[in-house]
């Protein structure tokens, strides 16, 4: 029987609902960053509950929450925050990127990470019994170092041993056929894999190629215009459910940051996607089957075990 593990226990997929797939409520990046850009950190328990409600009343269910370990996972705050939010939490094991997993994974084997991995995976994170349902790997701006491409390869190993789907951080949308390629190369089901920040690359050949594949492909800046028009997000989607690929498509914020949070007196929120970017692909002609398979059907298929 299919599963999707959250912070609370296994649910059925049917339970899911309208699901966000990639966001972050908690996150501790290494200090070095945070000296830079202290917006990154989020810390507040009670604000991501606020955060959450907002979610709810917007018509949300469930989120994937993406920190990982090297990104300040704090499985404590988490579990909290699951108990007091009516929000499905579901957690991911794995890495970020190069700039934070270094320490993590420098002098480990491939096989000594994918056994971290599975470990969480199936006993718990942190000697608790929560477990994550979804492995997280990342790669650099237009490159994929060694260090990257030993946690794919290590996640790959975990993903067959588990059935545990991937999901991929990419650095501005870069680099998503490469991380493809290591990943299938080791065994991996395009359709158990997510790419995520695509709509930071808004190439129509690569999306279009990427698409073909079979994995599925996350929209998760949606109304960060500082990278890209929304307005080119909605043609992108149209254009891409008009190709018959309307069913691999995930939507999200990745809201990571204080300055998007109204509790923290920033936006737009977890509601703006439900709000006002739903709308605006109504009325741009997307039909009601195809949001319902971007928001309901697509999250429950992508994330099952």
């Amino acid at each position: 029987m299919a599963v999707i593990r959250t912070v609370l226990g296994s649910i059925s997929p049917s339970e899911l609902g309208v699901t966000y797939g990639h966001e972050h409520l908690i996150t501790c990046p290494p200090e070095f960053v945070l000296k830079l850009d202290s917006d990154l950190e989020l810390n507040n328990v009670d604000k991501a509950i606020q955060e959450l409600g907002y979610f709810a009343m917007a018509g949300g269910r469930s989120l994937v929450e993406c920190t990982t370990i090297d990104y300040g996972r704090n499985i404590e705050l988490i579990n909290t925050i699951a108990h007091k939010s009516p929000v499905h939490i579901i957690l991911v094991t794995g890495f970020q990127k190069s700039k934070y997993l270094a320490p993590y994974v420098d002098g480990k084997s491939i096989n000594e990470i994918a056994d971290w991995m599975v470990k969480e995976l199936l006993e718990g994170i942190e000697n608790t019994s929560i477990k994550p349902n979804l492995i997280k790997v990342g790669s650099s701006l237009n490159m994929i170092t060694e260090d990257e491409k030993k946690v794919m390869i290590a996640a790959s190993r975990a993903h067959l041993e588990t059935g545990s789907p991937i999901t991929t951080h990419t650095e501005a949308g870069t680099m998503g056929f490469e991380q493809l390629e290591i990943l299938v190369k080791e065994g991996v089901d395009p359709s158990r894999i997510m790419i995520g920040h695509l709509d930071r690359n808004l190439d129509w050949d690569y999306h279009k190629q990427l698409a073909a594949r079979g994995c599925f492909l996350i929209f998760d800046h949606l109304s960060k215009e500082k990278y890209a028009p929304d307005k080119v997000r909605v043609e992108f989607i149209l254009r891409l459910v008009k190709e018959g690929y309307g069913k691999q498509i995930l939507f999200s914020g990745d809201f990571g940051r204080k300055s998007y949070w109204p509790s923290y007196g920033g936006g737009p929120g977890f509601t703006f996607i439900l709000w006002r970017f739903i709308p605006w692909l109504r009325f741009a002609g997307l039909c009601e089957q195809a949001i319902e398979d971007i928001l309901i059907n697509n999250p429950r298929q992508a994330l099952q075990k």
